[in-house]
């Protein structure tokens, strides 16, 4: 049974060189005017502007352009077209940027705005790209304050929700720690809304298939993101080394409540973060296809080995060498993700062939590997929480 387990107030965000703070919509606008909820963003500021003064950095990753911009253009409640989406979302996108602006220079620090797509963060010179951006900022002082952009990202190439791209953003900038505030206080073991008996996890040591299967839905009219979201941020940003922290937001000052114990969910990583390489592959969101295996390869690649041709049994989607691709298992799991050293249409026909047939099957001198062991990164696990 779970059991309630109070944090300590030397939490990971006290501890944190550098923090990631996303801010979901519904604690920045208000639900029923439509408006910035001023005063709440001035003591979430006061809190961040606190942690700088002790030596640590700040991104935050900020919901909330698309919720101010529908109000003043009167667009209706509920889910809007693609256009109109974005047409809401450069209206907010200045209102959103004038109010950070104003709050943080009263205090006396520059914040500087970054827009990203999940292209940014899923082709791997964007995402250098990405990160020198933001460690430059950090550098000279800066509190970046990031959203997807919404007024060019396609359905195609969005993020969806904030929540997995602040813990992007996180394995972007190397930090420590990540929280989501958001309008719900942490995971249950199940829906507390449909089911009396769910009860509260305080602490996840892996990111599991039975975790996620314990996330809820959205419920905030302003967001985008549910529990289940937030668990495949999680997902993210343990694989990057990172603490991750889902709490109620809408309390003033709420960095300063988990600090002191605030109920909450922590996601703990375990043991020492993967390459930046690793990380990298770990975080895709968007997988451009995906390599079928046999038992043979699955065991071949719990052993630590690389996928081999005579181990693939099929091939899903496009994708070009260099992309990255799921390993589905023969039961139709995604066991891992990696980066296809041979085209699509090159693993078809070398699939299930030993490796010295393949100079006269392709016709030229290719790689022994599917996927190298070292371009390869498991992402199947085992249920554990700490309170087990």
């Amino acid at each position: 049974m779970q059991t309630r387990r109070p944090v300590s107030p030397a939490s990971p965000l006290a501890k944190a060189r550098r923090i990631v703070v996303k801010v979901g919509s519904s604690l920045l606008v208000d639900g029923t005017t439509g408006r910035l909820n001023r005063a709440w963003l001035e003591t979430l500021a006061a809190d961040l502007v606190r942690m700088r003064r002790r030596g640590q950095q700040i991104i935050l990753v900020s919901s909330g352009a698309i919720a101010l911009g529908r109000r003043q253009l009167g667009l209706p409640g509920g889910a809007l077209r693609l256009e109109a989406s974005q047409a809401a979302a450069a209206v907010g996108q200045i209102r959103l940027a004038h109010a950070y602006k104003e709050v943080f220079e009263a205090q006396g620090v520059t914040v500087a705005q970054v827009l990203l797509t999940l292209e940014d963060s899923e082709r791997r010179r964007r995402y250098l790209n990405a990160r020198a951006t933001l460690n430059g900022l950090l550098g000279l002082g800066a509190v970046p304050v990031i959203n997807e952009n919404d007024t060019v990202a396609t359905t195609e190439i969005r993020y969806g929700d904030n929540d997995r791209l602040a813990a992007r953003v996180a394995q972007m900038a190397s930090a420590d720690c990540v929280v989501l505030l958001s309008d719900v206080e942490g995971l249950y073991t199940a829906d507390p809304n449909v089911d009396a008996n769910a009860q509260f996890v305080d602490r996840v040591v892996r990111v599991t298939a039975a975790i996620e299967a314990m996330a809820g839905t959205a419920r905030s009219d302003f967001g985008t993101g549910g529990m289940a979201t937030k668990v495949a941020a999680a997902r993210i940003a343990v694989s990057a080394g990172a603490h991750l922290c889902v709490a109620a937001g809408a309390h003033k000052h709420p960095l300063r409540r988990i600090e002191r114990g605030a109920r909450c969910t922590w996601f703990v990583p375990q043991g020492n973060p993967r390459t930046a390489r690793k990380q990298w592959i770990a975080g895709s969101l968007r997988p451009n296809g995906a390599i079928l295996i046999d038992e043979g390869a699955l065991r071949a690649l719990r052993a630590g080995k690389s996928l081999l041709p005579a181990g693939v049994t099929g091939v899903r989607g496009r994708f070009d060498r260099g992309d990255t691709v799921s390993v589905i298992t023969p039961q139709g799991r995604e066991f891992a993700r990696g980066i296809a050293a041979y085209a699509d249409g090159d693993v078809t026909r070398i699939m299930g062939r030993k490796t010295r047939e393949l100079d006269e099957l392709l016709g030229y001198r290719g790689r022994d590997e599917m996927i190298h062991r070292d371009d390869l990164v498991v992402v199947a696990d085992e249920v554990a929480t700490e309170n087990e």
